[in-house]
């Protein structure tokens, strides 16, 4: 009994260890949100706030480029998950359904390239969109971010579809449905996990996303919250880490959201597509 006893004590020991691990970042960057200047370097470092202070987010707000990058990242996020989403279904339904010679290695062939680190391809994407006319626009943002999410998306939905019996398709083609009727009115709606679940996914890469918005924009006008961040409030010599905070703070809260609201359909996607019944 002791034995037990012990072993649980250890167990939860081990998981407030584990828990402390994983919060104290997010305490202490909206701790530094709350600090002035002087006081965020302060040595010993202070773990409970004194004198907090609310003006990194007034000053952030009061500063036009802040809300010019929040704007450009959900116009970016939003428009890339529209744009991941249709396309995955497109091509997750054609997988899924058709047989054709190739298929097999075409499947691999897709998913391999996330092997491949953003990095490889930064400089021919970069390149094509130079020429193109691309770059500082959204659609360069778009483009870069959805070929990033793709292949994953693709991958998740085809195990969905292929969890729909064809029986199904064949009951609806026997009633006069077309392939478009069935698949927008039959088998979408028996997906609707997986599809929130690419959708959130595909937000997330777009939301988060740094190397693009670095890369394929260098007006400050059309830079998005992570590069936009750094580029503005971070410098070689100065380090305003207030606003940075302040700023980071702020761009997490549509993610905490999604996570409190949509995290049934997150862990429900993820898993219900991963058996073939």
């Amino acid at each position: 009994m002791k034995v037990k006893m012990s072993n649980k004590v250890l167990v939860y020991l081990g998981v407030a260890a584990i828990t402390i691990i994983f919060i104290f970042p997010i305490y202490w960057m909206i701790l530094t949100s709350v600090k002035p200047n002087e006081a965020i370097l302060r040595l010993p470092p202070q773990f409970i706030p004194n004198g907090a202070t609310w003006n990194n987010y007034k000053n952030i707000m009061n500063d036009g480029k802040f809300v010019v990058f929040y704007k450009n990242n959900v116009i970016v996020s939003t428009v890339t998950t529209l744009v991941t989403l249709t396309l995955a279904v497109f091509a997750a339904y054609v997988f899924s359904r058709f047989q054709f010679r190739g298929a097999r290695f075409l499947q691999m062939l897709f998913l391999s390239t996330q092997m491949f680190p953003a990095m490889t391809l930064l400089i021919a994407l970069y390149n094509m969109y130079f020429k193109l006319g691309l770059l500082n626009t959204y659609t360069a943002l778009v483009l870069a971010c959805s070929t990033n999410a793709l292949p994953m998306s693709v991958w998740i939905l085809k195990g969905f579809f292929d969890t729909i019996p064809k029986s199904l398709d064949e009951a609806a083609c026997i009633d006069g449905s077309s392939k478009a009727n069935t698949l927008f009115r039959v088998i979408l709606p028996l997906i609707r996990p997986g599809i929130i679940a690419v959708g959130i996914y595909s937000f997330l890469i777009s939301w988060e996303d740094f190397l693009w918005g670095l890369t394929l924009v260098n007006k400050t006008g059309m830079r998005t919250l992570a590069s936009g961040i750094a580029m503005t409030y971070l410098g070689e010599y100065n380090y305003d880490w207030g606003r940075v905070m302040a700023a980071a703070v702020t761009a997490a809260i549509p993610i905490l959201i999604i996570f409190i609201f949509l995290q049934k359909y997150i862990i429900s996607g993820l898993t219900a597509g991963a058996v073939k019944e």
